[in-house]
């Protein structure tokens, strides 16, 4: 009897997803608020999301629960959930909306992308789908 060769086909490893996948909703919610792409940002503060830098974005859930995002001129973000589970990775901008890509704890595979801001405080959905009401406080807020 001759081997017979096999073919295999690949099959990405399936992920479970957990909904407080860690990219602490409200830190994918929250720097949606936030405009202008970080070389932008760079050439001067004339961007939309300028105002971000050196303050928190602050999300507010209707539990009453809020979330904290921090957005650098690098393109890099940092945050806290509403559980105060710490997050990490990067922000662009895609047409009129501000995307997150987490990396840290678990890098996901998707980006977050929401509108940009309008006024001192603005209506948002988090990545979760609830309500938000988002807004920039100046300082950088624990």
């Amino acid at each position: 009897m001759e081997p017979t060769l096999q073919r295999r086909i690949f099959s990405p490893p399936r992920f479970r997803w957990r909904m407080d996948v860690t990219m602490p909703s409200s830190t994918l919610l929250l720097t949606f608020g936030l405009a202008a792409a970080p070389m932008a940002a760079l050439a001067g503060d004339a961007s939309p999301v300028a105002r971000a830098f050196g303050n928190t974005v602050l999300s507010t859930y209707p539990d009453g629960r809020t979330a904290l995002l921090w957005l650098k001129r690098d393109g890099t973000y940092t945050a806290k959930g509403r559980r105060r589970t710490p997050s990490s990775g990067s922000w662009s901008l895609k047409a009129d909306k501000v995307c997150l890509k987490q990396a840290k704890p678990s890098a996901v595979p998707f980006r977050y992308c929401t509108a940009l801001p309008s006024g001192e405080s603005w209506k948002a959905k988090a990545v979760t789908g609830e309500p938000i009401t988002v807004k920039i406080v100046k300082g950088v807020a624990s």
